[in-house]
């Protein structure tokens, strides 16, 4: 089926991956970090190895701009792409962008991928970060109050789990915001958008179907929940969220739904709908849509971002 979305994501919007454990096992060894990674002078980037809950290690990148002040904000990133490929080479351009606009410091998450290590192994990994990151604070140039977190697509489901984990875990760490764009909320698969969007392009209900025996996420395990956060209890004390659907999208309703649960908890929400957007639309990343995308997002942590400081000048400027 046809749909009318935006002629400027072509030839992404007629692209859907060929998702199976066969194509994965011949895809994932051949995909590397981006060489450009290290090759902006704006920016400093380090690699880092950092112990899970298991002992095993994980990739972190950490990326520093040269405007980043001595105690700088940080996000920390944790991408998308279903729980079951590296990171793409747009994943790294969206996280770069917003360390050198923002004069923030990224931390670049490369957790473990299913169907190789199950549920919940990439949220503990995305969780082994934050603990790194928040504990290193000092070392790393990050004012630990001033930490958000956020990821596309399932890297929202790993950050709103990371959330959740802190929350529960109570952990020091108190997230200045949660960035989520076109996220992944509801494993029941059973939306409206879900059920109208079978066969949309870059993702559609039929490939998160495929995708869920990959992930081993067992729904009678008391941590379900972090793979399936609208189907929380509570959702009192989250932080902060930004939240931007896609307007042709299997996922569409799922980012609706937890504004909706985290608007009836109390926690502010800014909800962005793009329109003639499909999942995964900033792929395009000079495609007008997606810079204006961009921007939203930039500027909405940019606010959160603030210090109180920096709070009371602005107040005192307008």
């Amino acid at each position: 089926m046809k749909y009318p979305i935006k002629k400027e994501f072509f030839p992404f919007s007629h692209f859907t991956p060929p998702i199976s454990e066969r194509f994965l096992a011949m895809a994932v060894p051949h995909m590397r970090t981006p060489r450009y990674l290290y090759k902006d002078p704006t920016l400093e980037v380090t690699r880092h190895e950092i112990a899970s809950f298991d002992g095993e290690g994980i990739e972190c990148f950490l990326m520093s701009p040269g405007s980043a002040a001595e105690s700088a904000p940080c996000l920390i990133y944790l991408h998308g792409v279903g729980f079951v490929l590296p990171a793409a080479g747009y994943h790294y351009k969206n996280a770069m962008r917003y360390a050198r606009e923002l004069g923030c410091r990224v931390v670049f998450v490369n957790y473990r991928l299913a169907p190789t290590h199950p549920h919940p192994v990439f949220f503990e990994d995305c969780y082994a970060a934050m603990c790194w990151t928040y504990d290193r604070a000092a070392t790393l140039g990050i004012d630990p109050a001033r930490i958000g977190i956020g990821g596309d697509s399932a890297g929202s489901t790993l950050a709103v789990g990371v959330c959740m984990m802190a929350r529960e875990r109570r952990h020091p760490v108190r997230f200045a915001f949660q960035m989520l764009p076109y996220p992944y909320l509801d494993a029941r698969n059973q939306s409206e958008s879900c059920q109208k969007f079978t066969d949309t392009p870059m993702w559609n209900s039929s490939l998160s179907h495929r995708i869920s025996p990959m992930t081993h996420a067992e729904r009678n395990r008391p941590d379900y929940v972090y793979y399936s956060p609208v189907e929380a209890e509570c959702f009192d004390e989250l932080p902060p969220a930004y939240i931007e659907t896609a307007e042709f999208d299997c996922l569409h309703d799922d980012g609706i739904l937890y504004a909706q649960k985290l608007r009836e908890a109390g926690v502010p929400v800014t909800l962005n709908e793009t329109r003639g957007t499909m999942h995964g639309f900033d792929i395009v990343q000079k495609a007008p849509t997606t810079q204006a995308a961009l921007a939203a997002r930039i500027d909405y942590m940019k606010k959160a971002f603030r210090s109180p400081n920096e709070e009371k000048e602005g107040s005192a400027d307008e």
